[in-house]
């Protein structure tokens, strides 16, 4: 019996893999048609896929002018990689840093060829990458370096002759190609579309308050005393949060959360403390003055328990962006903004029917616009579209029976207005990062102990 079972999840196993090949032959195949660049299939471990058959002889012949040019140069490839790439390592450490950022990274290498390399992930986690080339870089000059490059081997002119016929693109082209080979690898990836964009989010965050932080390296020099919390910038915050300005709230934001990182460099409970008293001050902040007490109260709840999961400083940096670009955004909505009315009307009524099937043609009518002009507005207004929004009200009832009844999973997906059991569960997934059962068993997810040094290695880096 057991022995059937393996066989099956190993069959299971070989299926998503000759399934993953086969699209990505075909996406390799018309990337290069389209462009007249080669494209290379990694796996997660850095190595080269062969035998996708979706490299084109452009792509092979680019690192195969190193390997046929450089006789004499050492092979950088890993065992069984296929052909032997002299760049291996350059080109391992650009795709782990596309997978860092979660999106595009353009480089060259000494010869001049431009590379662009962009992650694919499975399930949020990074599985491999593309990586593109065909191209020289228009400023590069490497004539000074092929004397050494191949051991004088080949003649400078017959080297630059052979070079000369890859074509040179500028700047704009290559960065082209590049979004381009991004839109490839994310329709390779799967159960995370939105992970491209998360990590991308993170990045901008990490680099505004990276910039702080040296702002504060060199107005308060090593030995000297460090800056206490920031409670004027809490006043600030307020504010602009008052005005509906997110960029003036995030930018302050920003401060804060590089004064408390450049303060406690060592501390995550104390930071993460001083987060979680935030979101408190944050939840007090009137949004929408007709609006229900009790949808405020779950909105707090629920950012103090994501906050009090988080477990790196980037976790807390995503999450209060989230929430001051919330806030902001509903009180421009509801205070400033030309269809203010009309969105109170539909928010009040999708507040009130979203645990029953609602279309948005029901809702428009509601605020007394047309459907499509409505789904505009709304997106524009409110930061998200109008399916995002009522799945993010159904998942937090969700797992609000989830903590406080005994009701089956069945059954609350059908009080939550999910279509059945497994579709509940993968958008419940979706939101929370845990399935339903999971999410119950432990309560909510809640951290019981949480690190004094729970800083990640980037960050420590930032503040030594």
């Amino acid at each position: 019996m057991r022995e059937n079972k393996r066989t099956e999840t190993d069959s299971g196993s070989q299926d998503k893999v000759t399934g993953f090949l086969e699209k990505a032959r075909k996406i390799t195949a018309v990337y290069t048609q389209s462009t007249g660049c080669g494209i290379r299939v990694y796996d997660r471990g850095y190595s080269p896929l062969t035998d996708t058959t979706g490299e084109s002889a452009l792509e092979q012949n680019v690192c195969g002018f190193c390997v046929n040019c450089r006789p004499a140069a050492g092979n950088g490839s890993p065992p069984d990689s296929g052909p032997a790439e002299p760049c291996h390592e350059l080109h391992a450490g650009a795709i782990n840093q596309a997978g860092i950022q979660g999106g595009l990274y353009v480089y060259n290498c000494e010869l001049g060829f431009v590379f662009w390399a962009s992650p694919i992930y499975s399930e949020g986690r990074f599985d491999g990458a593309l990586r593109g080339s065909g191209c020289r870089n228009a400023e590069a000059q490497p004539e000074n370096r092929i004397p050494g490059m191949c051991n004088g081997a080949i003649p400078v002119e017959e080297f630059m002759r052979r070079l000369s016929a890859f074509p040179l693109e500028d700047a704009e082209k290559i960065r082209s190609l590049a979004e381009m080979l991004l839109l490839c690898a994310e329709s390779l990836s799967s159960g995370g579309e939105d992970y491209h964009e998360i990590l991308r989010r993170r990045t901008e965050q990490q680099r505004q308050i990276q910039e702080m932080l040296d702002e504060l390296k060199t107005r308060y020099p090593a030995g000297s005393a460090r800056p206490g919390y920031p409670l004027d910038k809490e006043r600030l915050l307020i504010a602009a949060l008052h005005r509906g300005d997110s960029g003036a709230a995030l930018h302050i934001l920003n401060g804060m959360l590089a004064t408390l990182i450049f303060a406690n460099p060592n501390h995550f409970r104390h930071i993460q403390l001083r987060a979680i008293e935030l979101v408190v001050l944050l939840s007090r902040t009137e949004i929408n003055p007709g609006g229900s007490g009790a949808a405020a109260l779950e909105l707090n709840n629920r950012c103090l328990r994501q906050v009090q999961e988080a477990k790196t400083i980037e976790d807390l940096t995503d999450i209060l962006h989230t929430i001051v670009k919330r806030i902001a955004g509903q009180i421009a909505s509801f205070q400033g903004i030309r269809h203010g009315a009309a969105l109170r009307k539909a928010e009040r009524f999708i507040r009130e029917n979203f645990t029953r099937k609602i279309s948005l043609r029901e809702i428009a009518t509601i605020s007394g616009l047309s459907a499509p002009y409505f789904s505009t507005i709304f997106k524009e207004e409110m930061g998200e579209n109008l399916s995002k929004y009522l799945n993010r009200l159904r998942v937090e009832r969700a797992s609000r029976l989830l903590l406080e009844t005994d009701m089956s999973l069945s059954e609350i997906a059908g009080a939550c207005c999910f279509e059945d059991q497994s579709w509940f569960s993968k958008i419940f997934k979706a939101y929370t990062g845990v399935s339903p059962g999971k999410y119950r068993s432990q309560g909510g997810g809640m951290i019981q102990e949480i690190s004094e040094d729970n800083l990640s290695e980037d960050f420590l880096k930032t503040v030594k």
